[in-house]
């Protein structure tokens, strides 16, 4: 199971998190790959030794080549109320995204209309009057540069499809990695280089606020940015 047991970030009796690798898919799709909440369920069998199945509720999703932080629920109980936090926007997601060019200013808010392609699989900057256009916002800051490539702090405000990706290729900033959005080459593992780095939330039951960071893929790019930043 990839290591899962090593990358469980958090653990009680309602949620458990865990920091996704970038080739896993978080439910299933039409490659047939196991999702990682299958993983997570039979990792939670194994681990408490449980009878017939495992409840296990998705809160939220990551795109299959990002990695990072990935919040489950345990309990009915604990999906419905994250649920509830989520629609309400009160679960705050940081990612970090690593960029070769770097952007016209430091620190910005992004405001686009993204339109949908289900053919494609891709978001496309549009006009507000466009059919099927929804308002995509983020706000970003710099972080720290290597030789080649700039680091970015991401702090979404709206949750659209390929929303980072879309938005940071529109003020030609692509993330590394990422053909689909103008990067001119692929990494090796097929990841982009974007990284749900940590989200943070009232816990649904116990009413205490938590914080929750994901470290960074096994990659001397990223370890380097982490260090640098540590």
């Amino acid at each position: 199971m990839k290591n899962l047991a090593s990358r469980i970030l958090y653990e009680d009796n309602h949620l458990v998190v865990v920091n996704k690798l970038a080739s896993e898919i978080i439910q299933g799709d039409k490659t047939g790959d196991v999702p990682l909440s299958e993983e997570v369920k039979l990792f939670l069998k194994e681990k408490y030794a449980k009878p017939g199945n495992v409840f296990l509720g998705v809160i939220h999703r990551l795109d299959r080549p990002v990695s990072g932080v990935v919040v489950f629920a345990k309990t009915g109980k604990a999906l419905s109320r994250m649920n509830e936090l989520v629609k309400k926007r009160e679960m705050k997601k940081t990612y970090w995204a690593v960029v070769k060019n770097m952007p016209a200013q430091r620190e910005a808010t992004l405001n686009h209309y993204l339109v949908r392609n289900e053919k494609k699989n891709k978001s496309f900057v549009s006009k507000k009057n466009t059919e099927g256009a929804k308002e995509a916002v983020l706000s970003y800051r710099y972080l720290a540069s290597s030789d080649q490539y700039h680091l970015l702090e991401i702090d979404l405000h709206t949750g659209r499809h390929h929303q980072i990706r879309a938005q940071l290729a529109a003020i030609g900033s692509p993330i590394k990695g990422d053909l689909k959005y103008g990067f001119p080459r692929s990494n090796p593992d097929a990841s982009i280089s974007l990284h749900a780095r940590s989200v943070s939330f009232v816990h649904p039951v116990k009413k205490e606020p938590l914080k929750i960071e994901a470290p960074v893929p096994d990659d001397p790019l990223w370890k380097f940015f982490e260090k640098k930043l540590s």
